[in-house]
């Protein structure tokens, strides 16, 4: 199992835990003292990046679609900062 923290700029904290199987994601668990909005968001989130390609510019262009299509909101970090936990996770998948 990967795992991977990430302090944004400004003080907010992302972890990541994902494991990964032929550089796709199989299952992934996003956590931190950031905002979503709606709550419950997160865990559609999660299954929507299952079995998505480990590359950075890919995720984030998920999270972002995933944030229009549910007119969810972030506070505090941005799917790049998302993009790139969940990418650091992806490199320590042992």
């Amino acid at each position: 199992m990967g795992k991977a923290e990430y302090k944004v700029s400004g003080g907010k904290l992302i972890k990541v835990q994902l494991t990964a199987k032929e550089n796709l994601i199989e299952k992934i668990k996003i956590m931190g003292d950031f905002f979503l909005h709606p709550e419950e968001s997160i865990e559609s989130l999660e299954k929507e990046l299952e079995n998505q390609v480990l590359e950075e510019q890919n995720i984030t262009s998920i999270i972002k679609a995933f944030l229009k299509r549910h007119n969810a909101i972030l506070l505090g970090v941005s799917p790049e900062d998302f993009a790139r936990c969940i990418i650091m996770a992806g490199e320590r998948h042992g």
